[in-house]
């Protein structure tokens, strides 16, 4: 906690950037903040924090250097800057929360506490356009379980030729998808569908199915820092091993993928449960160089192969 006194302080005696970041650098470790959320330190999150509540561009140390650091704040700027800091430490919000902006395959959204901050390391595969294992252009892509869209965005920015449904089955979460693709002018290729999973998409066939699902499982939940508190459970919580939700998505997706189809499917830490689960299932496991794990593809042959066979 910070108390009153340790704000007053602070505003008073503290006086540059540099200053405000060292001073909320040692209070986010003094009550241990996870950091995860678009930073991984408190140093980054400290900085991104500062520079929002000051109104200055995240890159704006790339364009004038570390001097900037240097420059010194109005009482008024500060107390805005160390209610920032209280409220990061008092309410364990995370970070896009408080600024309403997250970043994903190098493009900002907007994120609220109606959908999950982004962070899966799908970003590298739509960066390599999901090669080696779909090599062409897709006509129809499925992004299930989109929250904020940040996915299905992105998607229609690697694929310019592809349409994308992007689907939840919280109406909550599509008015954020919404607003986003409304922002990338993408209304006419992104669509966002509420549906509980294929129920609204019957007939409906595509060449791509990319899916971040609820994965987390039971011991996981209990075990979550304060900060994922903050977030839908709805788009976290998938039974006692994770899988629940998985399992229904692929065996729909065999309806649902083109012959040559493929789904991509990120499971992350419930990736130990998958061979328990899916005895036999032909599932290739994504190695990304970029950090992260927890993705596998599946082909639609092998879906089938091993749903209705």
């Amino acid at each position: 906690m910070i108390d009153n006194h340790d704000l007053d302080e602070a505003i008073e005696q503290l006086d540059s950037i540099l200053d405000m970041a060292r001073w909320a650098v040692s209070r986010f470790i003094e009550a241990d903040l996870y950091f995860g959320h678009g930073t991984d330190n408190p140093w980054d999150e400290a900085v991104t924090l500062i520079f929002h509540s000051l109104q200055l561009p995240q890159n704006m140390v790339e364009v004038t250097g570390d001097g900037l650091f240097s420059a010194k704040l109005t009482k008024q700027e500060k107390k805005v800057v160390v209610e920032s800091i209280q409220k990061r430490v008092q309410t364990r919000l995370p970070l896009p929360y408080i600024t309403n902006q997250a970043w994903f395959n190098g493009m900002p959204f907007y994120v609220d506490e109606r959908v999950l901050i982004p962070r899966s390391p799908f970003a590298e595969m739509i960066e390599s356009r999901f090669q080696p294992y779909f090599d062409g252009m897709p006509n129809r892509i499925l992004d299930m379980c989109t929250g904020g869209g940040c996915i299905a965005i992105a998607l229609a920015h690697a694929f310019e030729s592809a349409s994308i449904d992007a689907v939840d089955i919280s109406a909550d979460a599509l008015e954020v998808a919404d607003f986003n693709i409304q922002e990338y002018q993408m209304s006419d290729r992104v669509f966002p569908i509420q549906s509980d999973l294929f129920d609204a998409l019957q007939g409906q066939i595509y060449d791509l199915i990319v899916t971040n699902p609820p994965y987390v499982d039971a011991e996981d939940m209990a075990d979550l820092p304060d900060e994922f508190q903050h977030e839908p459970e709805l788009a976290l919580a998938s039974g006692e091993d994770g899988l629940d939700i998985v399992e229904q998505i692929l065996k729909s997706a065999t309806q649902q993928l083109s012959d040559n189809g493929w789904c991509f499917v990120e499971v992350g830490n419930s990736q130990v449960h998958m061979e328990q689960r899916f005895p036999g299932l032909a599932v290739e496991w994504v190695e990304l160089q970029q950090g992260g794990q927890g993705i596998f593809a599946v082909s639609a042959a092998a879906l089938k192969q091993y749903f209705i066979a």
